[in-house]
């Protein structure tokens, strides 16, 4: 998946420290400076994420030729920057923290907009991408005329996702979802946006207002509410989570949902996941954990450590859930039992049918979807901790590997219809099943996307 992220860069510097005395000339703490870290902020925070995630990213953007423009290109690891000229100083905005708290903020340059210069590299990356994310920080990037008509032509091919600002630009038409948190919102809407009703009345007028499919308000430690086009409005719940900085929480949202809309999930799926996403970025400690070094290890390479997982949740004393398929088409009803399945263990392995496996049991047509994606699919999932790709008719062996306490099936199953049957007894798991959602098959999509390619 390419996805090109277009907006405003800012530099952002972690000043981080000890405060144990007040100072002589004023009742204030004396932070004694034990690091600094420079981090990219603006769209190349959420650029950064999406590197961090084995994502292969593109940050169409504007940067200045001085030192804090060449210290904010050299904080993008991972990321292709497609740069124009920024005319004037970079933007820097420094935290100071002490033992984990924040004490001040100081922000240079953030003023008014730069003028700023579009190229065609800039405008090819657009044109490329098979998800864009718009990331307005109010700078003027959005605003330039050849960005949007780039952006505005990808949104009838892809999905678009725009994360606004009060002081940026309109979104352009036909995004596929816009994620303003409850003060944005409340401004851009000219409304009071204090609870879930009154975040509700504000995400169904700005979806009106932009003609975008959907509007997602978030609203912190109470989630999100999603305004989507033939739709009811949803409420996201999150998860509680004691966050001493929220600083980056809406880019990680706005980057995990434009992912899971490039997977083919649905708006709704997707602004979950986001929501989930943003929650366990806070849980592991915010920006503070972008300093730590990202998992190397790409999505579909990960499959190989699923006995790693199963072995390290029993030795913690969890309970290790498993379950089985060949996931061609991963569709609504595939999500909702995998999510009833993670929610009854501490581990959710998910054994998959190789591509000759599916072979064998479906026919020489299928799969539809390699091997390799539909790990990729399944590992994009909130709910899915691992995936085990095994090469035989039946996950018997599989099981065997795995020693699950729990195999989950979704449907209306009796224990002797399984084939896995005595691999669980022999390993002392136990079979469970899960509410089944009909009217929701592989095999239907298949045939009715058949129907009209």
């Amino acid at each position: 998946m390419k996805i090109t992220v277009v907006g405003d860069c800012l530099l952002d510097v972690d000043l981080t420290g000890v405060a144990e005395r007040l100072s002589p000339d004023a009742p204030v703490p004396v932070i004694d400076v034990t690091g600094a870290v420079d981090r990219a902020g603006g769209a190349g925070l959420v650029a950064t994420m999406l590197a961090r995630d084995r994502v292969d990213v593109t940050l169409v953007t504007a940067l200045a030729d001085d030192d804090a423009g060449r210290r904010l290109r050299d904080a993008l690891t991972g990321v292709r920057v497609v740069a124009g000229r920024l005319d004037g100083p970079t933007p820097v905005k420094t935290r100071v923290r002490a033992e984990g708290h924040a004490i001040a903020r100081l922000d240079e340059g953030c003023g008014e907009p730069a003028q700023l210069s579009v190229g065609a590299a800039q405008l090819e990356a657009i044109a490329g991408a098979e998800v864009v994310i718009a990331a307005d920080y109010g700078r003027g990037m959005l605003a330039a005329i050849d960005i949007r008509r780039a952006v505005m032509d990808r949104a009838d091919l892809v999905p678009v996702v725009w994360d606004p600002h009060p002081q940026g630009a309109v979104p352009v038409p036909g995004v596929a979802l816009a994620t303003p948190n409850r003060i944005e919102a409340a401004a851009l809407a000219g409304m009071p946006v204090g609870g879930v009703a009154e975040a509700m009345d504000a995400a169904a007028l700005l979806r009106e207002r932009w003609c975008a499919d959907a509007v997602g308000v978030t609203l912190g430690r109470h989630g999100a509410v999603l305004a989507a086009a033939g739709a009811l409005p949803a409420v996201l719940p999150a998860e509680r989570v004691a966050a001493a900085d929220p600083c980056g929480a809406g880019d990680r949202l706005a980057a995990s949902a434009a992912v899971a809309l490039g997977l083919g999930l649905d708006v709704h799926e997707a602004m979950q996941r986001g929501v989930a996403r943003a929650s366990a970025y806070l849980r592991e400690g915010g920006v503070a954990s972008l300093h730590r070094p990202p998992d190397p290890t790409p999505l579909s390479s990960r499959h190989t450590d699923a006995i790693t997982v199963a072995r390290a949740t029993r030795a913690a004393g969890g309970t290790v859930v498993a379950t089985g398929g060949c996931f061609d088409l991963l569709h609504a009803g595939h999500v909702r039992t995998l999510q009833a399945a993670r929610e009854l263990g501490d581990c959710l392995i998910v054994c998959l049918n190789s591509d000759d496996s599916v072979r064998r049991l479906k026919g020489p047509e299928r799969p539809i979807i390699t091997e390799h994606d539909r790990a990729d699919l399944l590992l994009a999932l909130e709910c899915v901790d691992a995936v085990l790709v095994f090469d035989e008719d039946t996950p018997t062996d599989a099981v065997r590997r795995l020693e699950p306490d729990l195999w989950v099936k979704g449907g209306d199953y009796r224990t002797e219809e399984l084939a896995e049957s005595v691999a669980l007894a022999e390993v002392g798991g136990r079979a469970v099943t899960v509410p089944y959602h009909p009217a929701r098959s592989t095999s239907a999509l298949a045939a009715a996307l058949a129907a009209v390619s």
